[in-house]
């Protein structure tokens, strides 16, 4: 399984982006799909998580302003990400846990920079 993010890019403080994670295989076998943000200098962090059954679950730093949502017919998983703040620059993964395999998967990163 291969996981491929994209969707990161400079944008404005208080402007938005829209990240993509998109799998070869089909999501629905994955028990959680999420995404982490790593900083310079930072330890990788948990941005937003989603469930098979869609529930979700928010670091209280970005709660209010991004949202993660999955398409299971397109194999892919969203990070809205709204009125963005310049700590919110990091390079932002994607990751996939497989249960039942006991295995994850984690996509290469895709930067996103909050800069005037």
């Amino acid at each position: 399984v291969q996981l491929q993010a994209s969707g990161g890019g400079l944008v404005q403080p208080g402007g938005s982006l829209r990240l993509s994670c998109a799998a070869s295989g089909t999501i629905s076998s994955f028990n959680v799909m999420g995404w982490y943000r790593q900083a310079p200098g930072k330890l990788r962090e948990l941005v937003a998580i989603i469930s098979v059954g869609g529930s979700t679950n928010y670091a209280d730093s970005v709660k209010g302003r991004f949202t993660i949502t999955r398409d299971n017919a397109k194999n892919t998983v969203y990070l809205q990400m709204n009125s963005l703040k310049p700590e919110d620059t990091a390079v932002y993964y994607c990751k996939a846990e497989d249960f039942s395999r006991r295995r994850v998967y984690w996509g290469q990163g895709t930067l996103v920079t909050v800069s005037s």
